[in-house]
């Protein structure tokens, strides 16, 4: 069953400090913010909209079919870019808005539709996400992957680039770490329209601050975030120059090009 109607916002920043020109590098020939559209015209939602402080970044959305939106190169974050847009259409709590990463093209559609879902599913919840379970120590030890812990209902606890939950006793004793309740975090967000922009307007919190993750200002002020865990693969994101190849291999072996 589909979610209820629900918008996608894809924020793609041209200024990324560890790859300049990020939405526009090519990936198996296209240019990465196209693949990620795809992806979002993949879901149920009712609208797909970039949002961009870089003309050729717009010109690209509207040749794939998405709305393209305007948005000032001073805004500090992807979330402060959502919430620009918010603001611009008027949305409220009533509008389930998406945020797609401009750097996520490997994001199953039908993934967005459950995210949607899980907001809907749980009416008192400010945001949902996504969570998929770790396989390695490397992966949890790794601070470019983010890890989440949970309450037994799903509501978030703590984002951390550290290696959480930390299983003292096999750290202790030198044995492999029980992986069981490991969780690396998707950067999918589901928001209420009007939450999210009461988000975009409260000063960067100090754990936010320290772990440079935006989330953590939304638990600051108490918000509720339900998790959804997903027993899937979706690679991580673009970053680095070493991640396009990566990229590119995947995409070709998966067809996704």
């Amino acid at each position: 069953m589909n979610p209820e109607p629900f918008v996608v916002v894809i924020p793609a920043r041209m200024g990324s400090t560890r790859l300049p020109g990020k939405p526009l590098i090519a990936i198996a020939g296209r240019p990465l913010i196209a693949h990620v559209i795809m992806r979002a015209q993949e879901s149920s939602a009712k609208r797909v909209i970039v949002a961009s402080e870089d003309q050729r970044v717009l010109d690209v959305a509207l040749q794939c079919g998405a709305e393209a939106r305007w948005t000032d190169a001073a805004l500090a974050s992807g979330t402060d870019r959502i919430a620009a847009v918010a603001r611009e259409e008027g949305w409220t709590d009533a509008t389930c808005v998406i945020n797609l990463q401009g750097d996520e093209p490997l994001t199953p559609g039908p993934l967005l539709n459950r995210l949607a879902g899980l907001l809907q599913d749980h009416p008192g919840a400010d945001m949902a996400t996504l969570g998929v379970p770790m396989r390695t120590d490397a992966d949890l030890n790794d601070p470019n992957q983010v890890k989440l812990v949970t309450d037994a209902g799903g509501r978030a606890l703590y984002f951390s680039r550290a290696p959480i939950p930390w299983d003292r006793e096999a750290r202790r004793l030198g044995h492999s770490t029980d992986l069981a309740l490991a969780r690396r975090h998707l950067g999918l967000y589901a928001y209420r329209g009007g939450f999210l922009q009461r988000l975009a307007a409260e000063p960067v919190a100090a754990l936010e601050q320290i772990e440079q993750l935006e989330q953590l200002r939304a638990l600051a002020l108490g918000a509720w975030i339900q998790v959804g865990v997903v027993d899937s693969e979706v690679p991580p994101g673009v970053d680095t120059p070493e991640d396009v190849d990566r990229l590119e291999r995947l995409m070709a072996a998966t067809g996704l090009v």
